[in-house]
């Protein structure tokens, strides 16, 4: 193991056990990504509140990719998640996505969305395939414009996640997701004003912000094809 990285596995295994929704199977999830996207009727549901989702006018925001990786983990699905390190210059010690922002060389958000996420987890990208994109998604404190991507691999990666970047790597069965008895809600105060902040209690964790917002839009599209 690399750095502070730890597996997750000794909480994973008792989560897909012990959740009282099925597991969707990959069939339905690619259903789900041939239907038009939710939107921001979706991802307002896990958005703090109050909170903007379009960038300003003004300064055109940076680009950024990030990947929803599936993989079957003895059957159910799972998705790879993040813990942040504490001395990063945005987002420290949160759960994320992996990631990052656009380069000159990258042909697409895609490939940026791929490469990012190659490099923070130390896997091979070029096999997986593409499920489709979600709505992009603007995050205020870092000015991005953030794209995600749908991808799925019929194996479980070999990760080697770069200490530097993580912290610890969350695999999370997705049927978890499903599960409503897993969303709730806070009242933070941030800058000196109470926020509501709506999040995923996932093995000790409370996945909030962008990352939940981007997720809520993704099971509002496995809700509608009927997946457990």
């Amino acid at each position: 193991m690399m750095g502070s990285y730890r597996q997750r596995s000794h909480w994973q295994e008792e989560m897909s056990a012990s959740g009282a929704v099925a597991s969707p199977t990959i069939e339905q999830v690619r259903a789900a990504m041939r239907r038009p996207l939710p939107g921001i009727r979706a991802q307002i549901t896990m958005a703090p509140r109050p909170r903007p989702l379009r960038p300003p006018d003004g300064t055109p925001p940076r680009q950024a990719g990030v990947l929803l990786l599936l993989y079957p983990v003895r059957g159910p699905l799972h998705l790879v998640l993040t813990l942040r390190t504490s001395d990063l210059d945005h987002h420290a010690g949160q759960v994320a996505l992996p990631g990052g922002g656009w380069e000159e060389g990258d042909g697409t958000l895609r490939e940026t969305a791929l490469r990012e996420a190659g490099e923070e987890l130390g896997i091979a990208t070029d096999g997986l395939e593409l499920l489709g994109p979600l709505t992009p998604l603007y995050i205020p404190p870092s000015h991005n414009l953030v794209h995600p991507f749908v991808t799925y691999t019929p194996q479980r990666p070999a990760f080697r996640p770069d200490p530097r970047e993580v912290a610890e790597l969350l695999e999370i069965p997705l049927s978890l997701f499903l599960d409503p008895a897993i969303r709730h809600e806070e009242e933070w105060v941030i800058g000196g004003t109470p926020v509501c902040i709506p999040f995923y209690a996932v093995g000790g964790h409370e996945v909030w912000g962008a990352t939940a917002i981007v997720l809520a839009e993704f099971v509002a599209l496995l809700a509608k094809t009927g997946a457990p």
